[in-house]
């Protein structure tokens, strides 16, 4: 029976996993900080990367070819890129999540597309058509009436906005990480790239790790198994499984309709809140969260045109 399955099909449904084990990442950390109070952003980033290391580090061996264009700013570039996407973009976004709930922080985090469009508009000097226009007021229109809605249910959390700022400071930063990947995936090939790149990061990480933390391995040796089992799974679940998944999905379906699939992630990451973090969202929530998707969705739609 498989034998039928159409590239297309197969390619759909790695993008629906992907799209749904990238929801869990934001789930898997509040859990994790919630079990005991020696976890911060920086401890869980670095079991994240530790465990997620090895296997890049294998793909970018077993991806590996000789070089004949590639120029020492390229390898320079690589080296931001991989530090910006996946070390220090990720690390604001964990962070953030000490500070705002799950929900909210899909909502912003989603929030990264639109952001790439503003960015090639000004770099590149092109004016955003009405439609363009129109979206941007939509998605971050609904983003602000979530956030309001959250600020109003926590008045007095002197937090609540710093958080959500080291969110969108994470969404800006993993824009920036697209607009260099392009033209360094043709350098390099796409797949030895996304090894590089997060083989960087999850170094970067460690070593922020390990100099931020005085006695980093005493704190490991006192976190609780399952603190070593959240890290586990936001590096194999959340972050080797989804981008080899994702990678394959482009392959069989396109950068487009594999983006337009895992657009469902801010939906499942609210439903799996709801289910297991007991987080609420009121009916204006529900609104804003509607209004960012068709925002969000109304960019994609555009650049795949």
């Amino acid at each position: 029976m498989s034998r039928n399955l159409s590239p297309h099909f197969i390619g759909a449904i790695f993008a629906l996993i992907a799209a749904f084990l990238f929801s869990t990442k934001a789930i898997f950390i509040k859990q994790a900080y919630a079990l005991s109070p020696l976890v911060d952003a920086t401890v869980l980033m670095a079991l994240r990367m530790m465990s997620a290391l090895p296997f890049f580090l294998v793909i970018a061996w077993l991806s590996r070819r000789s070089y004949q264009t590639i120029q020492r700013k390229d390898w320079v570039l690589l080296l931001i890129s991989g530090l910006i996407g996946y070390y220090f973009s990720s690390w604001l976004d964990f962070r953030g999540l000490m500070y705002i709930s799950a929900s909210l922080e899909r909502i912003i985090l989603f929030l990264y597309p639109t952001l790439t469009v503003l960015a090639s508009a000004v770099l590149f000097k092109k004016p955003l058509s009405f439609k363009t226009i129109l979206a941007l007021i939509l998605s971050y229109g609904g983003t602000v009436l979530v956030m309001l809605q959250e600020q109003n249910a926590t008045p007095h959390d002197q937090y609540f906005w710093l958080g959500c700022s080291l969110v969108f400071a994470s969404a800006v930063l993993f824009a920036i990480y697209l607009l260099l990947t392009p033209g360094l995936m043709q350098k390099f090939g796409s797949l030895h790239f996304t090894g590089l790149a997060l083989s960087i990061a999850c170094v970067g990480t460690i070593i922020h790790f390990l100099f931020a933390t005085p006695q980093p391995i005493a704190l490991l040796q006192q976190l609780p198994y399952q603190v070593w089992l959240y890290g586990l799974a936001l590096g194999l679940l959340v972050t080797v499984l989804p981008t080899i998944l994702m990678m394959q999905s482009i392959v069989r379906l396109g950068a487009a309709q594999s983006a337009m699939i895992a657009s469902i992630g801010p939906i499942l990451t609210i439903l799996l809140a709801v289910a297991l973090l007991n987080e609420h969202l009121n009916l204006w929530q529900w609104v804003g969260c509607g209004l960012n998707m068709l925002g969000v969705l109304m960019i994609s739609l555009s650049k795949k045109s």
